[in-house]
């Protein structure tokens, strides 16, 4: 019965420690940016979620010829924690289909280097068509609310700019989470014109270090997808 007993206890511990460790997870591992014009230059953020038991930390960031990759806007993660890298294509001097990779070196034993892709089909820049588009320009994209009380209600303000020569729409907004919320003064900015997205942040039941994301999906044709980030540490009341 004892040797039942520990083998039993062996085997859900080894079970158990399959779950152990850091574990990077993207929210997605491919973008296609569809068709662009030869010329463009588009951006898109990763998330990059730490799904582990322990702290995730993300040593460096590569990018294959023909794009960029920021550092990570956080490159330790508790678990739970979330971060953004932002990718760069510039369609220069390109035209047909492209695909290029991003590869995150971290310290998950399993996954110590994730790559993800992405797509595109280039097109021939036709020089007597005027391109008119609008242009999404958010006030900020990273927010560190510092150290902050469990249960706190916290509030922000972004400044939006349609910095185009085009209206621009704003189609949808989605938070990483239940505990934002998002308000727009408006969904349309003709060019130059300026508008406000409302946050509040409630951290009711939330502790620790943590990041949030908020996602401004728009018809802006070099940034369909703004991503703002916001960063807390919760202190037990």
């Amino acid at each position: 019965m004892k040797r039942f007993l520990l083998l039993y206890l062996f085997i859900t511990a080894s079970i158990f420690a399959q779950f152990q460790g850091p574990k990077i997870v993207p929210n997605e591992k491919d973008y296609d940016f569809g068709k662009i014009s030869e010329g463009e230059l588009v951006s898109h953020n990763f998330i990059i979620y730490n799904a582990g038991s322990e702290e995730l930390k993300i040593g460096r960031v590569k990018a294959s010829c023909g794009c960029t990759a920021a550092d990570p806007a956080k490159t330790t993660l508790l678990p739970g924690d979330s971060t953004s890298i932002e990718v760069k294509f510039n369609s220069s001097h390109r035209r047909g289909p492209q695909r290029k990779y991003v590869y995150i070196f971290s310290n998950d034993p399993k996954t110590p280097q994730l790559r993800l892709v992405f797509t595109a089909f280039v097109e021939e820049k036709d020089k007597n068509v005027s391109s008119i588009n609008p242009a999404l320009k958010m006030s900020s994209y990273n927010h560190n609310f510092g150290k902050v009380k469990e249960g706190e209600k916290l509030d922000l303000t972004i400044e939006i700019e349609n910095t185009g020569e085009a209206e621009l729409r704003i189609q949808n907004i989605k938070s990483s989470c239940g505990c934002t919320a998002a308000l727009l003064s408006s969904k349309l900015l003709k060019p130059d014109e300026k508008g406000e997205l409302k946050i509040k942040f409630d951290t009711t039941n939330l502790a620790g270090q943590i990041a949030r994301t908020i996602t401004l999906y728009s018809n802006d044709p070099q940034h369909p997808t703004r991503v703002l980030t916001l960063f807390a540490n919760i202190e037990k009341g």
